[in-house]
């Protein structure tokens, strides 16, 4: 984003980022690497276990310098700010600088999308067993629509992106939690 700002490299339009998004899923998965996440690849049994928690929305620690961390519904951030970081310990401070609680909804919202960049997708059963909602009282005709337009697979006890919906996984994102609020 940065270069990009400065000018050091220039946005391909998006035919063509999808053009080579789509080489790029081909030619992986041809080579026996799993697209396990929208934008991670890895063999078999070596997908990053970090990534996958993440994925799943589920709660994971941040320990250090600029750490993230989620828990119970509520996302923090540390400061980026060594000095910073260092007084507040000694102060018997925490590092934290920036927190957010979510409410049930904009969790399972957010839940929601999340999963949906997986290569699993999501899954009915366990999308409400974790967040407490149906997903398709919570955004079901956005979903029919998206899978009308071939953007989303419908397999019944669960539903993921189709490649052409990997393509537009932000803009659909945006859709379903525009839907969804």
């Amino acid at each position: 984003m940065k270069q990009r700002e400065k000018g050091q490299v220039q946005a391909l339009d998006e035919n063509t980022e999808c053009d080579f998004y789509l080489h790029a899923m081909e030619t992986l998965e041809q080579a026996g690497f799993e697209h396990y996440e929208i934008s991670n690849f890895a063999r078999p049994g070596f997908a990053c276990r970090h990534n996958q928690v993440y994925w799943a929305n589920h709660a994971y620690f941040g320990f250090g310098v600029g750490a993230a961390r989620y828990m119970d519904g509520v996302r923090e951030l540390n400061t980026r700010d060594l000095r910073s970081y260092i007084r507040r310990l000694q102060e018997g401070r925490s590092p934290t600088f920036q927190s957010e609680r979510l409410q049930p909804r904009e969790r399972a919202v957010e839940t929601l999308v999340i999963h949906l960049r997986r290569g699993s997708g999501v899954e009915r059963a366990s999308f409400q067993e974790q967040t407490g909602f149906c997903v398709d009282l919570l955004a079901g005709p956005k979903l029919r629509e998206l899978a009308e337009l071939e953007l989303l697979r419908d397999e019944g006890p669960g539903f993921r992106l189709t490649r052409r919906g990997k393509c537009l996984a932000d803009a659909i994102a945006s859709q379903i939690m525009a839907a969804a609020q």
